[in-house]
């Protein structure tokens, strides 16, 4: 490794492990390294606005507005009383219902923290009533919340997309659904087993609620991912028209249906949702400099051709590609991970032949799990926050919930047709 390639790298850690944003540390290592090798000056501003200058890229901070949108209009409530009168109010239900409604919001807001946020307001202080302790309900809703960015619409695929171009955003989106549901589903087993050995859940007084009373105050909620993805399926508009539908749709739900915003509530809205925009757009703008810095000085290839000197084989640099994953989305968001980490493994999925919408798929899930791995966990910090517990109290909880999604991803490993099947038939393949 050259010295201009470790200098990238190694400042680039030691900025992030000084407490520098990692934004901020991703431009300051690029940029120092540019002037050093007198790659040109001028590539740091001309590599931030291409980097973002791109049209899927609009999607993501329209979809962010759209999350918000739903979630202060009242629609997590609404699904979370519908999936109640469906579920029941048995031991482990409550939890059950988290993880259902955490799905459905996915559908709407891409947004693993947005999601995670919106449901554990709404369910929290219900679940704790119910005898569910807090460092427990702060795992399920966190381990929820990161199917958000498997279920479409999802903000880590369009990245994705932008990246690997051969990955189309229908693609992958088609391609997420039924991971998404797998990882849903393999959540609720230990949720269930956890909650009725010790009790979970039972203090629940009062009827459960009617289900067609319930379907009818949800159904606007509902019917916003079918919107979303049934426009995109028919072409009556792109992922990026998507999200301004939803936010259109979603204001008329909020503002006309169940009349919970005003015109203060929206503003604070689009002032959050800018907010929250403009950080993932300086992360995406920055990491872009990063990645050209890195690619004209031949790093990435040169960690690409490491990786696969090993001698692990194909499998065993697939495991190395998830271990590796997995422990950067400890530290890291998503939409960093994939910009800095992609350049490094798209060679060596292109070397083994693999599917890049499949490749997509596991990346994704990984990440996923990430978002809910301690120490440095996005959406756990998140509940953790809202449920007033520390993260290191989560951990007893959280392992099963990181177990069971690690399998779920084991087996759209092994068969792959669990994440391309879709895909084919809607003739994205």
């Amino acid at each position: 490794m050259s010295g201009d390639t470790a200098f990238l790298f190694l400042g680039f850690l030691a900025l992030l492990l000084g407490g520098v944003p990692i934004a901020v540390a991703l431009g300051l290592s690029a940029t120092a390294v540019i002037a050093h090798a007198g790659l040109g000056i001028m590539s740091v501003p001309t590599g931030t606005y291409t980097g973002i200058a791109k049209y899927p890229l609009l999607a993501i901070p329209v979809f962010i507005l759209a999350g918000l949108i739903f979630e202060r209009s009242g629609v997590a409530g609404r699904l979370v009383t519908l999936a109640t009168a469906i579920v029941g109010q048995r031991g482990g239900a409550l939890g059950i219902v988290a993880v259902l409604v955490c799905m459905v919001m996915g559908g709407i807001s891409g947004s693993g923290p947005a999601d995670a946020a919106a449901v554990a307001t709404v369910m929290a202080a219900g679940m704790a009533k119910a005898g569910y302790p807090r460092a427990f309900t702060a795992s399920i809703i966190a381990a929820a919340g990161s199917t958000a960015i498997l279920i479409p619409p999802s903000i880590a695929f369009i990245v994705y997309s932008v990246l690997v171009p051969s990955a189309s955003v229908p693609a992958l989106f088609a391609a997420g659904i039924f991971p998404g549901l797998l990882a849903g589903i393999s959540l609720m087993v230990p949720i269930i087993v956890i909650s009725r050995r010790y009790g979970f859940g039972r203090n629940v007084d009062g009827p459960a609620p009617r289900v067609w009373t319930s379907l009818k105050e949800a159904s606007w909620g509902l019917l916003a991912p079918v919107i979303i993805l049934g426009g995109m399926r028919t072409g009556a508009f792109t992922p990026t028209e998507a999200a301004v539908v939803a936010v259109f749709y979603g204001l008329a739900v909020g503002v006309f249906v169940y009349r919970s915003l005003d015109v203060r509530g929206i503003y604070r809205l689009l002032v959050e949702a800018a907010e929250i925009s403009a950080v993932v757009m300086l992360i995406v703008g920055l990491a872009s400099v990063f990645a050209w810095a890195g690619s004209t000085l031949g790093a990435f290839d040169q960690l690409a051709r490491g990786m696969m000197s090993l001698g692990f084989g194909e499998w065993g640099v697939m495991v190395l590609v998830m271990v590796l994953l997995l422990f950067a989305g400890m530290f890291l968001d998503g939409v960093s991970i994939f910009l800095i980490l992609l350049p490094v493994l798209v060679p060596i999925a292109m070397a083994f032949g693999w599917d890049m919408v499949w490749f997509g798929i596991l990346l994704t899930m990984n990440i996923a799990i990430g978002q809910f791995t301690p120490p440095v966990a996005v959406n756990l910090m998140v509940t953790c926050k809202i449920t007033g517990v520390p993260i290191e109290a989560t951990v007893p909880w959280v392992i099963w919930l990181i177990v069971a999604m690690a399998t779920a991803m084991g087996l759209v490993i092994v068969f792959p047709g669990i994440a391309l099947w879709l895909p084919g038939v809607l003739g994205y393949g």
